[in-house]
């Protein structure tokens, strides 16, 4: 058989698997809904989970999903915010009305300068969050410090004290420096 018959059988055999590939149409009757996913860690706020929920609660928050958050956690997240905090009952149901249910929430219509962690809530701004925002910070800063009542100040507990990045963020996606090594 010569060189240019061979080509073309291949390239005829490819063009008919293409073809029948095609011929397949997998989306049109809309996504599998019979496919299951397992989720393993849901993290909307920094601290909610890992901070105001017992250790023991952990697995249940993560099978759970937010519409449940008010009812399974409130009583437990006011709880340690009074109770670990020491925190007055005002700022407690503040915070369980501003942090669940446990989820970002980015309002689009507003302005990119005012975005920034408990900001769509505290200062009428939008939830999403700069990388630049020290989220820790800023929860320590509402559990345990002065950001919402002066009452019972903790000031050793409102840091964790890790400072800036150590390299600059970039200007395209996806923004992250490589990491130090």
């Amino acid at each position: 058989m010569s060189r240019t018959r061979q080509l073309w059988l291949a390239a005829t055999v490819g063009l008919v698997l293409l073809v029948a590939g095609c011929e397949q149409d997998d989306f049109a009757a809309g996504p599998d809904l019979n496919r299951r996913f397992n989720q393993i860690e849901r993290l909307g706020n920094p601290l909610v989970s890992e901070v105001t929920f017992a250790k023991r609660n952990h697995g249940f928050h993560n099978t759970t999903g937010p519409s449940t958050d008010v009812a399974n956690f409130r009583a437990e997240l006011e709880g340690f915010v009074t109770g670990v905090g020491g925190r007055p009952a005002a700022v407690a149901t503040t915070l369980s009305s501003v942090l669940l249910p446990d989820m970002l929430i980015v309002q689009t219509d507003k302005a990119g300068s005012t975005a920034g962690w408990l900001s769509w809530a505290l200062a009428a701004g939008y939830g999403g969050r700069k990388l630049a925002d020290d989220v820790v910070d800023a929860g320590l800063m509402a559990i345990f410090g002065p950001l919402l009542s002066p009452v019972n100040v903790s000031p050793g507990l409102t840091t964790d004290n890790v400072n800036a990045n150590d390299k600059q963020f970039g200007t395209t996606f996806p923004y992250l420096a490589e990491p130090t090594r």
